[in-house]
């Protein structure tokens, strides 16, 4: 089973060899089985890869995330439709009917609100209470928008300081020159494409999605199904900026280094502990089963 992440942060030209994925650069060379790598994460200006790598990695299911000139992933490319049920599993996800899709999306509202009051608790911020009260009143569709709420409140406190006076500093999510933006939206993408490989791995069309239903994104789905996991970025974000007086710099390569490797982060889904690769497979492979039995109760997610 594949559990490693691979982070190229310097130039270097990658190839296939001997069922490896071989990395070189000027002054070395290190070969890693293709077998066991998930996602590779190109963060350098200059790097060359072979059509026969890119080939073993598709063929591999392994994710390619591609960065900006900022550091921020921008692309990605993931396996095309390799389950055996590809056809039935299309035929589901088309199928399904409105009131299922209202349901399993509650599922997933009432999920993340309480990964959100966990992480509140996690780092000793106040106001988990409100959202775990929140959570419990998310219905079908989440028609009042809960969901929207519950962000507000959430981040207002996640990441509010206090000054040098004793008062209180808000914190604005769409600010983009702040520094706990960037390292989140780069955990974002690191987990949205964990979560996209998972559902091409399982036969899913990814931009059929529940909720989410743009014409222009192809991961509508990943997007349903990546918000339970952003309270894990939240929360090492959080733990890696606290203190921290300069919050307009941009992420460091140890900083780029530690969220590409979030995946590898622990969580629980259902009675087990296991790393959060494994829980977007779960919750991929426990989605088929919440499609064909109709039920929101079948589906997996992972728990903070």
């Amino acid at each position: 089973m594949a559990w490693r992440g691979v982070h190229i942060s310097r130039d270097s030209h990658l190839r296939f060899a001997d069922n490896q994925l071989v990395v070189g650069q000027t002054d070395d060379e290190v070969r890693l089985a293709i077998e066991d790598i998930a996602w590779i994460v190109i963060d350098a200006p200059h790097v060359m890869l072979s059509s026969a790598l890119i080939r073993a990695c598709m063929n591999g299911g392994v994710a390619i995330i591609f960065t900006d000139e900022f550091h921020t992933p921008n692309g990605i490319a993931l396996p095309f439709h390799r389950h055996f049920r590809q056809g039935e599993i299309a035929r589901l996800q088309s199928e399904l009917a409105q009131p299922v899709k209202k349901r399993l999306w509650q599922a997933i509202v009432m999920a993340k609100i309480a990964n959100q009051a966990a992480a509140l608790d996690n780092c000793g911020r106040e106001g988990s209470s409100t959202l775990t009260a929140a959570a419990g009143r998310v219905r079908s569709g989440d028609p009042v928008n809960v969901e929207a709420r519950a962000a507000r409140y959430y981040f207002g406190r996640m990441f509010r300081r206090h000054g040098a006076d004793g008062g209180k500093i808000g914190y604005a999510r769409d600010d983009g020159n702040d520094l706990r933006n960037k390292m989140l939206n780069y955990g974002y993408a690191i987990v949205r494409s964990g979560v996209a490989r998972a559902l091409t791995a399982y036969g899913f069309v990814p931009s059929l999605g529940l909720m989410h239903a743009s014409q222009t994104n192809a991961f509508n789905l990943a997007d349903d199904l990546v918000e339970p996991f952003r309270p894990f970025v939240d929360v090492v974000v959080h733990k890696m900026t606290a203190g921290r007086a300069d919050l307009t710099a941009d992420p460091s390569l140890e900083e780029r280094r530690a969220l590409a490797g979030l995946l590898q982060g622990d969580c629980r889904i259902g009675a087990a502990r296991t790393t959060l690769l494994v829980a977007t497979e779960q919750t991929a492979e426990s989605l088929v089963r919440a499609m064909e039995g109709k039920s929101p109760a079948l589906l997996l997610l992972p728990s903070l």
